[in-house]
């Protein structure tokens, strides 16, 4: 019988390739780095190794890494990336709420002894 059969079958693994640094063409680098931010928490993790950069909605972490390594020259260990939502103000108009915009941030993480250096 087929169901109480013997033998194992091999179960194929599928081959993952990770593009972990993706080509970007010339100029596309500053586009997906758009700024470093500068928070109080952000300028605490850069002791660490922890840089953060405000990035396009769109940008992945595969294009954020090869961004990171054309701009900065720097190989990066880990990329996180979070999306801090829109908030919505009081504003001192006839409507009285607006919001301030939706954005992305990443979280570069570096090696041991690599730094970069915004100037």
């Amino acid at each position: 019988m087929a169901l109480f059969d013997s033998k194992k079958k091999e179960k194929k693994t599928p081959v993952v390739i990770h593009a972990r640094a993706a080509k970007l063409a010339e100029g596309i680098a500053h586009e997906v780095i758009r700024a470093p931010w500068f928070s109080e928490k952000a300028l605490i993790g850069t002791e660490k190794g922890v840089y953060v950069f405000e990035v396009p909605p769109r940008a992945t972490k595969a294009t954020i890494a090869g961004a990171i390594k054309q701009i900065y020259n720097v190989e990066p260990r880990a990329i996180r990336t979070v999306n801090t939502p829109a908030k919505h103000k009081n504003m001192r108009t006839r409507r009285g709420v607006g919001a301030r915009a939706m954005r992305r941030k990443a979280y570069v993480y570096l090696n041991a002894g690599d730094t970069i250096q915004f100037g």
